[in-house]
């Protein structure tokens, strides 16, 4: 079939991309898919994955996905290759899409997962009529592993021997979070009322290792079931899988040795000490903080204090004045009655 459709008397071609390298997923996106997932499944513990396709830019091999939108999609649970979506709507779309942003492209699809479907496949077969090398993303909107929670994938032609014939398979590509100046400015607003202010630097720096250790462990435990399949005969041999795995052993230090340990100890202590240091140090600082803001408002209390008694004694001198002085008056008052007496009864004898 062509892969160009007629849409309103203009032709649609499809995105000229090379084959991508490396996946590059924005929190818009994230934003987005989490929002259509809440929209489609408000209110279900088992929610139905959604479908969307995924707008940004490619260049030499980097896929940067800016934005994204959704689309109706619907699929048989008990017949997975009965699927329906929305061809239509995402060109109308599109359109619009294009119409804001020409830079924006479609450069792949996405799914809320968790694993690959069997109609993946063909769902990626229609996204090559707007995309010649589109990318598959899987988003774990409720992730349990840590990690990123994106997943991306390339369909490619591989044969088990050479005597069977290629067929169309996922290739996993490499997958970032990556954002602009803007976005990580938004990222920050939102994350204010999501990170606890309380904590500490040194616990959040625990936390992160403990972290970062567990998807170690994870990472590790997915290398030794791969390994269990392919000596089982489960999985056939993978020589660039092999090859990667020999050159994580190979930049391995030498724990057994004793020069070496030394050297780990003497680096890791250091490290504790540093921090240890940092955190007796923040301490103090705290405290002597605690203690000047003490001080500061013992200070203020004590000058109102003294303002307050001050004033009292004021209204007092006052009250006490003004007293003083409406019993002048009085007696004045009575002396000049006294001397009236006096004259009447002077003029009285006279």
């Amino acid at each position: 079939r062509n892969s160009r459709f007629i849409k309103r008397g203009k032709m649609v071609e499809p995105t000229p991309m090379t084959t991508p390298t490396e996946v590059v997923t924005h929190p818009l996106v994230l934003l987005s898919t989490v929002d259509h997932y809440n929209r489609l499944n408000a209110g279900v513990i088992a929610g139905k994955r959604v479908v969307g396709v995924l707008l940004g830019t490619s260049l030499k091999g980097t896929v940067d996905v800016t934005n994204s939108f959704a689309i109706p999609f619907e699929e048989d649970a008990k017949e997975p290759k009965i699927f329906y979506l929305d061809h239509n709507f995402l060109e109308n779309m599109y359109g619009m899409f294009r119409k804001v942003n020409a830079r924006e492209r479609i450069v792949g699809w996405y799914s809320t997962g968790p694993k690959i479907k069997p109609n993946d496949l063909d769902i990626h077969q229609i996204f090559r009529r707007y995309c010649t090398h589109p990318v598959y993303c899987i988003i774990e909107v409720e992730p349990k592993d840590l990690g990123i929670p994106t997943t991306s994938y390339i369909a490619k032609e591989e044969a088990e021997d050479e005597s069977s014939e290629p067929k169309l398979t996922f290739q996993h590509v490499p997958s970032s979070i990556g954002a602009l100046e803007a976005e990580e400015i938004g990222v920050e607003h939102l994350l204010r009322d999501v990170s606890d202010t309380t904590v500490s630097t040194l616990s959040t720096q625990v936390k992160d290792k403990v972290a970062a250790l567990t998807g170690l462990y994870t990472r590790l435990e997915e290398i030794k079931t791969y390994m269990n399949q392919v000596v089982e005969g489960t999985l056939p041999i993978n020589h660039n899988i092999m090859y990667k795995i020999q050159g994580i052993f190979n930049i391995l230090p030498l724990l057994h040795h004793q020069r070496s340990q030394k050297e780990m100890a003497i680096e890791t202590n250091d490290n504790l000490m540093a921090m240890y240091i940092a955190s007796l140090v923040r301490s103090v600082i705290a405290l002597h903080h605690l203690i000047n803001n003490k001080q500061e408002l013992q200070k203020k209390k004590d000058q109102k204090d003294k303002e307050k008694k001050e004033k009292e004694e004021k209204e007092k001198k006052e009250k006490e004045e003004k007293e003083k002085k409406e019993k002048e008056e009085k007696e004045k008052k009575e002396k000049g009655k006294e001397k009236e007496k006096e004259k009447d009864a002077m003029d009285t004898s006279s």
